[in-house]
């Protein structure tokens, strides 16, 4: 025992004197090598670096479409993603060893004979020629100089080719092969090491270079793989000097034959091989979506946003971003490929990726708020365009979810919803009756267009057919503004904006969120849809009605995995009733008449959509909406599965009427898009709603 406690004790000491020999071309001073010599056998694994005893390597994050293995795009600073030894070609393995640690399985961490030789060489050519780190050291330097907690400074100062610093990759070195078998520090070198063009660890490497797994390495390609760790900038057979890639191959053979790890013929025929490269790059960003997907960017892109505003992810929208691109995540999106293509399809035969005008539409599923598609005629892409075109053909801003620059678009009628919500709530059944004349002069103050004599007077669109005695449902079907602008008087234009955000709508321009904030008991106008909004939030409105209720927050992922394969809770739907399931029912009672459906009490008589119906074959509910001008169109259109929400607009020049003959399309594409999403799916019908909710009226239905 003490025998064997006296031998690593010579260990450290002689490796501690030689190693400064090699790095400073002289003796160290006895008292300095003795006392961390000594000091280096009494570190205890415990007392290590945390990061050496779990190595936070970072670990590039993969967002796949909802089958869980079509890939949208990767995310990472490094592209690096772990894999365990046994998925790695054991002649992956001999090679690595054999080109930059002969001995590994001989020492304990630091090889005294590697010392001598590095020493004896350096010495007779008076310059480095032969380093004496060994491949556990490599493995801790590799560690401390990538260590996400470090600025760039200390990172170089934790590396520096100093006696002392070499001195202290010896001591960690030693600590971690008295706790870490040499298979689990093989694994973690893999995983860590730089193969040169951008690939860190060799499950990125095998890719980047020969488009394969680990696993499948040939000999050839396993010594190439090897060679590069040495040099990986200079020798990238992609980037550098394939040349000096080749023979570092050749050195890396020669040394396998050597050590008896491979027959001469097998590593003479290897050597003959052309250097026969495959290389792929992995995508990163959402700007890397594959050929032919451009679509999905719009989609990748407000993944992004949502990820970052998740606190599971870090403390601030920086953070956040620096786990996904760090942190190894398998993420599962919601996106469906079919539901996205068909969506697509539709957007393009109404306007072209050139058009100035868009149709951004958005597919949401009701109960769990996931978002199967999201599409709009632009280009994803950074790339310039023409003099005087904004945002087409490319653009990377969130025209169909909004954020950033995009506030929205007017809304139009569909925004009557949450005024016939908040009556339905108040008691007020679908039957309320009212004469709607042709122009209503109203309480409520406005200036500019649509003011007599400083107050509200909206008008009816077609008088003929919408002028006279009307009902929630014919109200709603016919789209009749008087109505609606006497039924928020009646219920409180507070209680109607109220019942908007309560269902998703989110007020991003200043105006309208001041408005809002401080003026919404006078804000009669919201119920018309003057306020901006985005096909998503629409589309999650109305999918709250169709989920009898309940409000699922917009959710881009099914499920999200970490590095270790734990699934993550931030993946799992944020829903919670805010709508009595009464008043939800009567509400989609009364939706169904835009569409040319038919209410359960018979009740629908005319529709703004009168088509949509028929061509679907199913049950469906929605609503469409004009701007005022036409300046914007917009067609919502739902089931108890699926709800869509489209909208035509110009996002450069919001005057630019994009007048009411495309809503036709528009209906059309959306139930089309309906229809190919629902096409395998049973056909669902809606409950109907009881008959003091169509009838009575009644006190107050809350149901949040």
């Amino acid at each position: 025992m003490i025998r064997a406690r006296l031998d690593k004790l010579l260990t450290v000491v002689i490796a501690g004197v030689l190693a400064g020999l090699v790095l400073a071309g002289a003796a160290l001073p006895a008292a300095l090598v003795f006392g961390i010599g000594f000091s280096a056998l009494s570190t205890p694994y415990s007392e290590l670096p945390s990061t050496l005893r779990t190595p936070p390597t970072a670990q590039r994050s993969n967002l796949y479409a909802n089958d869980g293995t079509t890939l949208i795009t990767s995310f990472y600073q490094e592209d690096r993603v772990d894999v365990p030894l046994r998925e790695v070609a054991p002649v992956m393995r001999q090679a690595i060893v054999a080109a930059e640690d002969v001995r590994f399985y001989q020492h304990s961490g630091v090889d005294l004979r590697g010392v001598v030789r590095a020493f004896t060489v350096n010495k007779r050519d008076g310059k480095t020629r032969q380093g004496a780190s060994t491949l556990t050291m490599q493995y801790v330097r590799n560690v401390l100089s990538s260590d996400p907690r470090l600025t760039e400074r200390q990172r170089q100062a934790a590396t520096e080719v100093t006696t002392a610093r070499k001195l202290q990759e010896m001591r960690y070195a030693l600590a971690l092969e008295r706790e870490l078998s040499k298979e689990d520090i093989l694994t973690r070198y893999l995983n860590i090491a730089y193969f040169g063009a951008g690939a860190y660890g060799i499950g990125a490497a095998s890719k980047r270079y020969f488009s394969r797994s680990p696993a499948e390495l040939t000999l050839a390609q396993a010594a190439l793989l090897a060679g590069l760790v040495r040099s990986p900038d200079s020798d990238d057979p992609i980037n550098g000097d394939a040349d000096s890639a080749l023979g570092r191959r050749t050195y890396v053979l020669e040394r396998l034959v050597e050590t008896g790890q491979v027959p001469a013929d097998a590593a003479a025929a290897a050597q003959a091989e052309p250097l026969q490269l495959r290389p792929s790059e992995t995508p990163n960003d959402c700007t890397g979506v594959p050929d032919g997907h451009n679509d999905w960017g719009f989609f990748c892109d407000w993944f992004t946003r949502w990820w970052s505003s998740q606190s599971a992810f870090g403390s601030s929208a920086d953070e956040r971003r620096r786990t996904l691109r760090r942190g190894g995540f398998s993420i599962v999106s919601s996106l469906d490929p079919a539901v996205q293509r068909a969506t697509t399809e539709q957007v393009l035969k109404i306007y072209r990726s050139t058009e100035a005008r868009a149709v951004p539409t958005a597919v949401v599923q009701p109960g769990t708020g996931r978002v199967l598609a999201m599409s709009v005629n632009r280009t994803y892409s950074t790339a310039a365009n023409p003099v005087g075109q904004k945002n087409h053909p490319n653009t990377v801003n969130q025209l169909v979810a909004g954020g950033g620059a995009i506030e929205g678009y007017q809304g139009g009628s569909t925004f009557k919803l949450f005024a016939m919500l908040a009556a339905l709530e108040s008691g007020l059944p679908l039957s309320t009756k009212f004469t709607a004349p042709t122009q209503l002069l109203t309480r409520f103050p406005v200036t500019g267009a649509g003011s007599c004599d400083g107050r509200w007077c909206p008008s009816n669109a077609s008088p003929s057919s919408m002028d006279g005695p009307h009902t929630m449902w014919t109200a709603f079907g016919r789209s009749v503004n008087t109505y609606f602008a006497w039924l928020t008087e009646r219920v409180g234009a507070d209680r109607v904006v109220e019942m908007a955000e309560r269902l998703g709508i989110v007020l991003r321009a200043d105006s309208d969120e001041r408005l809002a904030r401080y003026g919404a008991k006078d804000w009669g106008p919201f119920t018309l849809g003057v306020a901006a909004t985005t096909p998503l939030d629409l589309a999650t409105a109305y999918a709250t009605v169709a989920a009898e209720g309940t409000w699922c927050a917009p959710l881009p992922v099914v499920s999200i995995s970490d590095s270790t394969g734990r699934p993550v809770d931030a993946a799992k739907p944020d829903c919670r009733q805010v709508l009595d399931t009464d008043v939800a029912r009567a509400a989609a009672d009364a939706a169904r008449c835009p569409v040319g459906d038919q209410s359960m009490y018979g009740r629908c008589d005319g529709g703004t959509a009168p088509d949509l119906r028929s061509h679907l074959g199913r049950p469906v509910a929605g609503k469409t909406g004009s701007s005022d001008r036409y300046e914007t169109e917009t067609v919502v259109a739902f089931t108890p599965q699926l709800a869509v929400a489209s909208m035509a607009a110009n996002p450069d020049d919001p005057r630019d009427a994009v007048g009411q003959a495309v809503q036709a399309r528009m209906a059309t594409a959306v139930g089309e898009v309906l229809g190919a999403a629902l096409r395998d799916q049973p056909v669902r019908d809606f409950v109907p709603p009881s008959e003091r909710a169509a009838f009575q009226v009644t006190g107050a239905r809350t149901g949040n």
